[in-house]
């Protein structure tokens, strides 16, 4: 079984990677993400997302995709609370967007982690610090 069109272009959004379009097309020698294989063996994140195993490809979906979904849903879901500070007894967290922000991109970058890339271009790395390939 592999991964759907779909499923794919969700990994590299959450990865921090552009999207592909009809004129920017990836493949095993090109595209915006690489991962380190060993001493001087890259792969594409095209290449690895197309030659999964069967079990990582299930951790993908079942650990990461399918959680991912859901943090990012949650995130857009806590704007419906932001005009209230107070209603009865419960009282509005006013850290709670930045807070599941900072839950769903420590979840990507996990993800990206357990594939091997570094975090894209709209991820970062979350530390300050960047790895630049030469």
């Amino acid at each position: 079984m592999a991964l759907t069109t779909q499923q794919i272009a969700d990994v590299r959004r959450f990865a921090g990677y552009p999207m592909l379009g009809e004129d920017t097309p990836a493949d095993d020698s090109r595209d915006f993400a690489y991962g380190f294989v060993s001493p001087g063996v890259w792969q594409t994140l095209y290449h690895r997302l197309n030659n999964l195993t069967p079990e990582n490809e299930s951790t993908l979906i079942t650990v990461y995709l399918t959680n991912l979904y859901t943090l990012e849903t949650a995130i857009v879901s806590a704007s419906a609370n932001l005009d209230t500070a107070q209603a009865s007894v419960w009282v509005h967290n006013p850290t709670e967007v930045s807070d599941r922000e900072r839950l769903f991109d420590k979840w990507r970058r996990r993800m990206c982690g357990f594939l091997g890339i570094a975090p894209g271009p709209a991820l970062g790395t979350g530390s300050g610090a960047r790895l630049v390939r030469c």
